[in-house]
């Protein structure tokens, strides 16, 4: 699946607003899915899950992190995030219907965070190009 140059376009966009807010936009992610799907929960053994913990806030900031990475490159997202796929799979073991969860609860956060500009076209855009970061994090199960 790839992306058109207008869906390019929205992406960056709209991640311009998320960086300014990329700590607390990765917590509030990590939070609506740990509340939504409590299940998600079993990969955090050793986290404090209280909302706000230090721990989420620094594991919500590598995950925006991550997703900005994406954005950078995204003409080849599957080499930007390939070591994370590797870690994902082969290390952490994580359950690949995570990646489209959490990408959800990614999507529901944005959209609370800026509701003028994640406009129907910028919800399709993200959703598009979050369902290629679940599918290139999801690539090493194969």
């Amino acid at each position: 699946m790839s992306l058109t140059k207008a869906e390019r376009t929205i992406i960056i966009t709209i991640w311009g607003k998320i960086s300014t807010q990329a700590d607390s936009i990765g917590t509030e992610a990590l939070e609506r899915l740990f509340a939504s799907y409590p299940q998600t929960k079993t990969y955090f053994p050793h986290f404090d899950l209280h909302p706000g913990s230090a721990q989420l806030r620094t594991h919500g900031s590598k995950v925006v992190a991550a997703v900005g990475d994406a954005v950078k490159s995204v003409d080849n997202i599957a080499g930007a995030l390939s070591k994370l796929s590797e870690l994902h799979a082969y290390i952490l073991r994580v359950d690949p219907v995570n990646f489209k969860l959490l990408s959800h609860c990614l999507l529901v956060t944005v959209a609370t965070r800026f509701p003028a500009d994640f406009t129907a076209e910028a919800h399709a855009a993200w959703d598009k190009f979050l369902s290629v970061v679940s599918s290139v994090l999801t690539e090493k199960y194969r």
